[in-house]
């Protein structure tokens, strides 16, 4: 069991999500979202690792865990922003994506980072 983490809020984490219809076909919709970390607060962090939880239409939601994000440990010094993109396929949407960051300072003290919910929906184009 983890030990629970605190959760600072002088991280901000934006969220702009489209959909790829190019990457997408029936049973398999692409989306592609784009992630902006700015470090408001008064001391170099790193982030660690992420945990998702990926919701769609039916199903029981689904858990991504795993070391930084894209390959990268960004470290963030105060006032830096870190951008990056990445995608998640989901076979019915509509979706919805949340979850944090766990991040550290340079002294080792540990804490998570809220990611804001972000929904997977269709463009009005393809609902009728």
């Amino acid at each position: 069991m983890s030990e629970e983490l605190p959760i600072r809020q002088d991280i901000e984490v934006s969220v702009e999500v489209l959909y790829a219809d190019q990457h997408s076909r029936p049973g398999e919709h692409v989306f592609v979202y784009f992630i902006t970390i700015t470090n408001h607060g008064a001391e170099t962090v790193q982030l660690l690792s992420r945990h998702w939880v990926i919701t769609q239409a039916v199903g029981q939601p689904e858990e991504v865990v795993g070391p930084g994000v894209v390959g990268e440990q960004p470290v963030l010094e105060p006032g830096q922003a870190y951008r990056y993109n990445s995608f998640c396929p989901i076979a019915r949407p509509p979706g919805q994506m949340r979850g944090w960051y766990t991040f550290q300072n340079i002294l080792g003290h540990r804490f998570r980072v809220p990611i804001p919910p972000f929904d997977l929906r269709l463009p009005q184009r393809h609902l009728n």
